[in-house]
Parts: C-alpha cells; sequence; structure tokens
C-alpha cells in the first residue's frame, strides 16, 4: 500500500514509560540503585551514616565541574582543562587571603580566574576555529604551571583573617546536618537543569551539538554561545575549588590532578553524548555518584585501589555502546 502526498501519516509518539526506559540515565540510575542495595548488604559498613556522609561530601566536587562540562559537551566540545582549572582557582584564593585579604575578595579573585581561563579558551575556539581539545589541552599545563608560580610551587594552609570562614564554607554543615558541599551541588544543578530546559540559551546549546551549520543559518549567535558554555565550564571548576580549599584545609599544587577524566566519565556515563546534542543536569549528577560508589565499594570490599580506573573506563565504554546501540534502533 503506497501513501499519497494528500494521505495523513501517523506517527506514533513513545510513552513516557518507553521513554524513560530508554534513556541512558535511567539505567545508570538503576546500576546506582543495585550497586548501593549490594554493597549494605555485603558490607557492614557501606550503609552508615558516616560513610553515606563521606560519599555524598566527595561527589560534590566531580559533580558540580560536571555541570559545567555537560553543557560544554552537549555544545559538541570538550574541555581537558577543568583539573589544572581548579587548582588555579584554589591557589589564587588561597594565596590572596594568605596575603591578609577578606574572603571576599579571594573568592572574588578565584572566580575572575576561572572566567577569565574560560574566556581565553573559549575565544581561541570559538572566534580562531582551535580545536577544542588542542586549546583546552594546552591550557591543562598552562594552568597548572600558572598555579606554581602563584604559589611558588609550595603548599598554602593558612588563609588569613578568615581562615575558619572559608573553612566553614566547605567544610561546615549548616542545614540539618548536611555537608555544605552538597547544598552547593544540589543548588548548581537545579540552575543548570532549569537553564538547558526552559531557557532560549540552553536550547541553543543543544542546536549548536545538534548541528553547529544548521545553527548558524537560523540565526542562533553560535560564537557568543560556544565562549558562553567555556567560561561556565571554567567558572564550575572555579566554584569546585574555592569548596575544596575550604574542605581540606590545604591547597597544593597537586589538587585537581587527573580530574579532568572523571569529569567527563561523569557526563558521558550520565547520558552526555560526546558527538554533542544530548546531556542533561540530572545525569551529571547521577554519573559522578556512580563513579564515587565505585571507588568507595573498592575499599570496602577489599580490592586493590589500582582497579578503579578499569572500572570507571569500562563504564564509559558501556555508556557509548549503550549510546550506539540506541542511535542504530532509532535508525531502523
Amino acid at each position: 500500500m503506497a501513501f499519497t502526498l494528500e494521505q495523513p501519516v501517523e506517527h506514533k509518539h513513545p510513552s513516557w514509560l518507553s521513554s524513560m526506559v530508554a534513556s541512558q540515565t535511567f539505567w545508570v540510575v538503576v546500576a546506582l540503585l543495585a550497586a548501593c542495595l549490594y554493597l549494605s548488604l555485603a558490607t557492614d559498613s557501606f550503609a552508615t551514616s558516616r560513610n553515606l556522609y563521606n560519599i555524598s561530601r566527595n561527589v560534590t566536587f566531580t559533580a558540580i565541574i560536571a555541570l559545567g562540562m555537560t553543557l560544554v559537551i552537549i555544545s559538541g566540545g570538550i574541555d581537558l582543562s577543568v583539573g589544572s582549572v581548579l587548582c588555579l582557582c584554589s591557589m589564587v584564593l588561597a594565596v590572596v587571603m594568605h596575603a591578609g585579604y577578606s574572603i571576599e575578595i579571594g573568592i572574588a579573585a578565584a572566580i575572575g580566574t576561572a572566567l577569565l581561563v574560560g574566556a581565553f579558551n573559549g575565544i581561541l575556539i570559538a572566534y580562531l576555529d582551535f580545536p577544542p581539545f588542542v586549546v583546552t589541552l594546552g591550557m591543562l599545563s598552562l594552568a597548572r604551571s600558572l598555579a606554581m608560580v602563584v604559589s611558588n610551587n609550595t603548599v598554602v594552609f593558612e588563609f588569613g583573617p578568615d581562615h575558619d570562614q572559608l573553612l566553614a564554607l566547605g567544610g561546615g554543615a549548616f542545614f540539618f546536618g548536611i555537608a555544605n558541599p552538597v547544598i552547593y551541588m544540589v543548588v548548581l544543578a537545579l540552575i543548570t537543569g532549569f537553564i538547558l530546559r526552559w531557557t532560549r540559551f540552553g536550547r541553543h546549546v543543544f542546536a549548536i551539538g545538534g548541528n553547529e551549520h544548521a545553527a548558524t543559518l537560523t540565526g542562533v549567535p553560535v560564537r557568543p554561545i560556544k565562549v558562553a558554555v567555556y567560561m561556565i565550564s571554567a567558572l564550575t571548576a572555579g566554584i569546585a575549588g574555592i569548596i575544596q580549599t575550604g574542605w581540606l584545609g590545604a591547597v597544593t599544587t597537586n589538587i585537581g590532578a587527573g580530574m579532568e577524566l572523571q569529569v567527563i566519565a561523569a557526563a558521558v556515563i550520565g547520558g552526555a553524548n560526546l558527538a554533542g546534542g544530548v546531556g542533561t543536569a540530572f545525569g551529571a549528577l547521577v554519573g559522578a555518584a556512580l563513579i564515587e560508589v565505585i571507588r568507595n565499594s573498592l575499599g570496602l570490599l577489599g580490592i586493590n585501589a589500582f582497579w578503579q580506573g578499569a572500572f570507571i573506563g569500562g563504564a564509559i565504554i558501556l555508556a557509548v555502546l549503550f549510546d550506539r546501540i540506541r542511535n542504530l534502533r532509532l535508525r531502523e
């Protein structure tokens, strides 16, 4: 039977349940819950309040940066510099406060540094057409080198007159015993989710990642938005650096080393597509949580910690495989 142009074609829209089951994020949530259930039964220490508190606090640093990374990946880019940007911003904050300035000035200096780095990355990528991989790989080395120069490669552990305020900011628990970093993570996730779902900027980010040429033809300001997403990525790294400085109570030039791999893994495992056009704020949180549960479980189960990279790498490959299978089914 052939259809003519005049005959309506009936389209079957997938139900909410089938869409949810087809979502990669849904299966990551299932895997996360299954892992938590298994560890709760297999060990006596996983489900303790102290361990859960540590997990929830530790996951925040990766999750916060993964929120910014998700925007970059949705736009079709990548940012390999976030670990070094975290280090640089942490060191700027520490050095400024150590010099006797207030916590407000220290935070402003760290945030300003992050935005400057993000703008530099974004301008090279958006306006000079440099490959994101090359630009951010170069910034990975440059930012950490600048952190060494700023601190003379020393450990900073005294933060001037507002020392206690900084420690309370990153290590305290102001609301119902919930660690402050968790509160910051949730707030930033809600903001990011709102931006992606309900704002024109979010729609433009998806459009650029889906088809940059088509987005340009439809009037989307591609270049300014690309600069903005790299500034947001650096900003989230800077925020995580400020929080982590307050939590650790000291800053070294090794802080954040290799963190970019965990952040990208969290975003990809949570459903972000490295080809662009796909990703959610919730997925970034879930991906980061699964990575932290895997890391935590290795010690509890007596497994050598060196296997952590293997588990995370395997999770990334499975996530990409899942996305590949889903795309093939959609084409069929």
